[in-house]
């Protein structure tokens, strides 16, 4: 069952914001699941297995050495990633 109300609300606008946002994709997508992960935490959204799993897939696509940067697959990796948890939202 999908959370509702206000804060469920401006949590999916503020991830679907960071989604569009101009910026490098990398810094954009550690932002998006850094929302996530404080909406979760203040119950605003219901953690999915799905959305879970993605945001799994996407901590491993954003993982770099120190001095390393990121950006090609790692960056079209994390865009394809949030586009899914986009759509998955809708029912967290």
């Amino acid at each position: 069952m999908p959370s509702t109300g206000a804060g469920a609300d401006a949590a999916r606008a503020a991830f679907r914001e960071l989604l569009d946002a101009k910026g490098h994709a990398v810094v954009n997508a550690r932002a998006a699941a850094a929302g996530l992960e404080a909406a979760f935490s203040r119950g605003s959204l219901t953690r999915t297995p799905a959305i879970a799993a993605m945001l799994a897939d996407l901590m491993v696509a954003l993982e770099q050495d120190a001095g390393q940067k990121l950006g090609g697959k790692s960056a079209e990796a994390a865009r394809f990633i949030l586009r899914a948890i986009s759509r998955e939202l809708d029912d967290a």
